[in-house]
């Protein structure tokens, strides 16, 4: 099956298009950039902006499918910029599966579409839990608004699906590991409330097999067609170990500090306000969104996506860490 994916070279990126190359695929990614590493396992690429709707048309000409991986993540940034990449970039994907008789949308959404201030998640489905509301992050806002028209899309004609995996980490991160490193190298990192809080987490492998089997099982009128479904390990922990022990894989320094959640609501609604004003560059330390992520309890049930397409997680926190441990020693 030829199939397209969008971000390939991202994270979660890569490990798709290297497990659907594995599966057999023919695989095609639509990146910003060039990734030598698609290019060494034999993935051509499409360089484009998805907000390009004549560039999305045109690159998906002949696939039989997409995974549609690509946003624009994290917690700072203008609004304009979110929309741009989240919100038309998935409309034109959209628009290019219709154009092109395309059956098959696999979507990476994110957890953070229910975000409700502090209101903790214990155990939530799809079903259970509302999307969120009051958005203090253009992410979860824009995402909210792409997913929901994923779902919408869903027909005779074109199957859809999405999949929220929750904070992905493993081998190969770029983003969530190097930044917690840093910043407890140079003393910088601190928990938030205490760190006590349950949060699920997803290792990078069971993200993309999540990916697999539902692709392997949607269809019209499959079980998980036109549906959301919450991704993880199925294994909660507080902030605190999790933290400690991707940065004991990481051979960083262990944190122990906490500020009381009023205190980083305070920094982050400071910091959002001074930002643009000063002109600073890079993201700032803390954000109101962050310190409401970092101090709320987040686990999710897996019972869903297992009766729905049979997605189980096949490593484990435990394992993944001695991966993730193996994997930056013979970095």
């Amino acid at each position: 099956m030829r199939i397209l994916v969008t971000g390939g070279g991202g994270f979660l990126g890569q490990a798709l298009c290297r497990g659907l190359v594995e599966r057999g695929h023919e695989v095609v990614s639509f990146n910003r950039g060039h990734y030598p590493a698609l290019e060494a396992i034999g993935v051509r690429q499409i360089r484009g902006d998805l907000a390009s709707r004549d560039a999305v048309l045109a690159a998906a000409s002949g696939f039989d499918a997409i995974f549609h991986n690509a946003a624009k993540a994290g917690a700072w940034g203008s609004r304009d910029s979110y929309h741009s990449a989240n919100v038309t970039g998935t409309r034109n994907v959209l628009d290019a599966c219709r154009a092109h008789g395309i059956g098959k949308l696999v979507y990476t959404s994110t957890p953070s579409v229910t975000h409700r201030a502090t209101h903790p998640v214990e155990g939530g489905t799809a079903d259970t839990v509302p999307y969120g509301e009051g958005f203090k992050a253009p992410y979860a806002e824009t995402k909210t608004i792409a997913e929901k028209a994923v779902l919408a899309a869903n027909d005779n004609d074109l199957a859809t699906v999405a999949l929220r995996p929750r904070l992905i980490w493993g081998p190969g991160d770029q983003q969530i590991l190097p930044r917690l490193v840093e910043r407890a190298k140079a003393g910088r990192l601190r928990f938030v409330g205490g760190g006590h809080n349950l949060i699920d987490t997803t290792y990078i492998d069971n993200a993309a097999q999540a990916h697999f089997d539902a692709f392997e099982h949607l269809a019209p009128g499959a079980a998980c067609a036109g549906r959301a479904y919450f991704i993880s390990n199925g294994e909660p922990k507080p902030t605190r170990e999790i933290v400690n022990a991707l940065l004991a894989a990481a051979g960083a320094p262990q944190v122990h500090g906490s500020i009381p959640f009023g205190v980083a609501y305070a920094i982050g609604a400071a910091c959002e306000a001074l930002w643009p004003l000063l002109r600073l560059r890079g993201e700032p330390p803390m954000t109101r969104f962050l310190a409401e992520q970092l101090s709320t309890t987040h686990w999710y049930s897996m019972a869903p996506a297992t009766r729905d397409f049979g997605y189980v997680p096949r490593v484990t926190i435990a394992e993944g860490l001695q991966r993730l441990r193996t994997s930056l020693h013979q970095g």
